[in-house]
C-alpha cells in the first residue's frame, strides 16, 4: 500500500474513524496495528525487522535509565547503536561493502566469482533505524526519560504516515502528541486536508507527470545530447522536491487529521541563497539528526576553521551514504560538502544585503544543487561522468526536447506545472472563515473531494507510463 494507491483511500478514512471512535487512552490499540499492517502490505516478512530495533532500542534506554555509571550507559547505548546500524548495513550496505574488497583484491590478480548476496531492501529502513537511535541517544543524554509502555514506544517507531519516508521525528516531540487527547478540532482538519491537496498535487499533478521524460534522457544518455541532459537535470530536481515534499505533505496531513504535528521537512529549497541555507530547507529532519548527533559530537565549529571543515566534509559523505549503497550518492554528498566548505572558507557568516548579490547568490546555489543532482540521478560514475563531459562537447538545443521524448505540448504543460507549484506551496497558509448556512466542515469536505478528484485524474490521465513509487522508499 501507498499514499497514492486505491487502497489508502479506504485505509486512511477507516484508521482516522476507529482512531476518534476510540478513547484516547487505548488509541495506540489502533493505530499500533493500522501501521503495522500498512507496512506489511508492502513486505510482510520485513516486519520484523522493525520488531526488533523497536525490542532492542526499547530494551536499550530502559537499560541506560538504570544504569548506576556513566560506563554502563555508554555501554547499553553502544550495543544499541551496533544493533540497529548492523541490520542497515546488513541489508542495505554488504553487498557494497564486499564489492569494495573484492574489486580491491582484483587490483592484485585476486579474481572472485562472487556477485553479491542481493538482500530484499527492507523499505524506510534507513528513517526507522535513525529515529529509533535517536530515542536512544536522548535518553542516554538525559533529554527525556524513557518510556516505559511497550505500545507507545512501538507506535512511536512505526507511526504510519512518517514510517517509510520520513520526517525523521524526536521523541520528545511525538511520543507526547501520541499519549495525548487530540481532540477533533476544526483547524486540524481544514490544515490536515490543505497538507493533502498540497501534497497530492505535488506528487501526482508533478513529480508523476516529469518522471517518464527524466528516466527518457537518463536511460539513454549517450543518444540524449548535453542540452537535453541539462533539461533533464533541471526536471528531475524538480521532479524528486515534489515527490520527497509530497510525501512529507501527505504524511503532514494525515497526522494532522489526527490532531499530530509531524515536523516540517521542507520549505521551498530551491529558493536558497547558499548551499547553508538549502539545507536549511532540505530534508530537515535529517539535517538536524546529523547536526545534532554527529556534526556536534565530532566538535562542530567550536574547535577551530580547519576541524569544521573536516566535520562537515564527513557530516555530507555519511549524508550521501546514507541515501544509497553506490558511490553516486557519496559523490553527491561529498560535493555539498565541499560546496558548503568553500562557502564557509569565503563568506564565513557575512550576509548580502543587495537584491542583486542575493539574486546572483540565488542562481549559483541552484546551479551548484543541480551539478550535484547529476550523481545522485546517474546509475554508475561513469554515467555521470559522460553525462558532464556530453554537456560541454555536445550540447545541442534540437535535441533539447527530442532527447526526453517531449512533445511542444509537454513542454507546455511542464512550464504550466512550473507555475503551479508556487500556489501549491501556499496552501498550508490559506485561512478559509467558518460558513455557518453550509456547516462547520463545508470547506474541509470540498478539500477531500479535490484529493479525490486529483487521484482520479492521476489514475486515468497522467499515468499512462505506469504508477511511480516514491523516491525516497528506496532509502
Amino acid at each position: 500500500m501507498s499514499f497514492v494507491s486505491p487502497g489508502f483511500l479506504l485505509f486512511l478514512p477507516t484508521v482516522l474513524a476507529l482512531y476518534r471512535l476510540t478513547p484516547w487512552q487505548k488509541r495506540w490499540m489502533v493505530l499500533l496495528p493500522a501501521s503495522y499492517f500498512f507496512y506489511a502490505c508492502h513486505s510482510p516478512w520485513l516486519l520484523s525487522l522493525i520488531f526488533l530495533t523497536t525490542l532492542v532500542s526499547y530494551a536499550s534506554a530502559l537499560r541506560i535509565e538504570r544504569a548506576e555509571t556513566r560506563k554502563q550507559k555508554r555501554r547499553a547505548v553502544v550495543l544499541d547503536a551496533v544493533v540497529c546500524l548492523g541490520i542497515l548495513f546488513l541489508f542495505k550496505y554488504l553487498d557494497f561493502a564486499l564489492g569494495g574488497v573484492f574489486s580491491l583484491l582484483k587490483l592484485f590478480g585476486v579474481e572472485s566469482g562472487f556477485t553479491g548476496f542481493h538482500l530484499l531492501l527492507p523499505m524506510g529502513i534507513s528513517f526507522y533505524v535513525f529515529q529509533t537511535m535517536s530515542y536512544t541517544f536522548d535518553v542516554y543524554r538525559g533529554t527525556i526519560r524513557a518510556e516505559r509502555h511497550l505500545g507507545y514506544y512501538a507506535l512511536f517507531v512505526s507511526f504510519f504516515p512518517q514510517l517509510v519516508a520520513g520526517p525523521i521525528e524526536r521523541p520528545g516531540d511525538l511520543l507526547p502528541q501520541l499519549k495525548a487527547p487530540n481532540p477533533l478540532e476544526q483547524e486540524d482538519i481544514a490544515q490536515g486536508v490543505r497538507f493533502l491537496v498540497r501534497g497530492y498535487g505535488k506528487k501526482v499533478l508533478i513529480s508523476d507527470f516529469l518522471a517518464p521524460f527524466v528516466d527518457t534522457a537518463y536511460g539513454d544518455a549517450a543518444g540524449a545530447g548535453g542540452a537535453a541532459m541539462v533539461l533533464a537535470t533541471v526536471l528531475f530536481a524538480l521532479q524528486i522536491y515534489c515527490d520527497f515534499s509530497g510525501y512529507s505533505d501527505i504524511a503532514m496531513g494525515c497526522a494532522r487529521l489526527m490532531g499530530i504535528r509531524l515536523t516540517e521537512n521542507f520549505r521551498q529549497p530551491y529558493a536558497a541563497g547558499s548551499i547553508r541555507d538549502f539545507w536549511r530547507r532540505w530534508h530537515i529532519s535529517l539535517t538536524r539528526w546529523f547536526t545534532d548527533y554527529l556534526y556536534i559530537p565530532l566538535g562542530g565549529s567550536r574547535r577551530g576553521l580547519f576541524r569544521q571543515c573536516v566535520n562537515i566534509l564527513v557530516v555530507f559523505l555519511v549524508s550521501g551514504l546514507w541515501h544509497g549503497a553506490n558511490l553516486t550518492f557519496v559523490v553527491w554528498g561529498g560535493l555539498h560538502g565541499l560546496f558548503l566548505t568553500a562557502e564557509t572558507l569565503l563568506l564565513g557568516k557575512r550576509q548580502l544585503k543587495s537584491p542583486l548579490g542575493r539574486g546572483l547568490h540565488r542562481a549559483v546555489t541552484l546551479v551548484l544543487v543541480c551539478f550535484a543532482w547529476v550523481f545522485f540521478r546517474a546509475s554508475d560514475l561513469s554515467q555521470a561522468a559522460f553525462i558532464l563531459r556530453s554537456i560541454f562537447t555536445d550540447f545541442r538545443l534540437s535535441n533539447a526536447l527530442t532527447g526526453l521524448d517531449m512533445g511542444r505540448v509537454e513542454l507546455i504543460l511542464v512550464c504550466l506545472l512550473v507555475l503551479l507549484l508556487p500556489l501549491l506551496e501556499q496552501l498550508p497558509a490559506l485561512r478559509v472563515q467558518e460558513n455557518r448556512t453550509q456547516g462547520r466542515y463545508a470547506v474541509p469536505l470540498l478539500y477531500f473531494l479535490l484529493i479525490a478528484a486529483i487521484v482520479i485524474c492521476r489514475c486515468l490521465v497522467l499515468t499512462e507510463h505506469g504508477a511511480t513509487a516514491f523516491i525516497y522508499f528506496q532509502f
